[in-house]
């Protein structure tokens, strides 16, 4: 069996102005955010960026960038969320 569905990787970067804003490309979705922590979904994992007065100033999920506004004090990866959801990881 094959499978027709193929995923495109959107090319992935940081630049990050004076910790004060941030532009992030190949973001694929963003799970949560509040004034203190933004969790972003890319191809190469969960970023997490943490700060004080976080604001989101744009997203389009279309085009994969995600530029936020406030100060960073940290940018983190890790792996992406485990597939298969809650019970999955219920019962791991």
């Amino acid at each position: 069996m094959t499978d027709d569905k193929k995923t495109v990787k959107m090319p992935h970067s940081l630049i990050l102005e004076n910790r004060s804003s941030l532009t992030a490309t190949g973001v694929s979705n963003v799970d949560s955010f509040d004034d203190q922590t933004i969790v972003a979904y890319t191809d190469l994992g969960e970023l997490t960026v943490r700060g004080r007065n976080l604001s989101i100033s744009r997203l389009n999920i279309e085009t994969g960038e995600l530029t936020l506004a406030g100060d960073v004090s940290s940018l983190t990866y890790s792996e992406s969320k485990p597939e298969g959801g809650f019970l999955s990881r219920l019962f791991r």
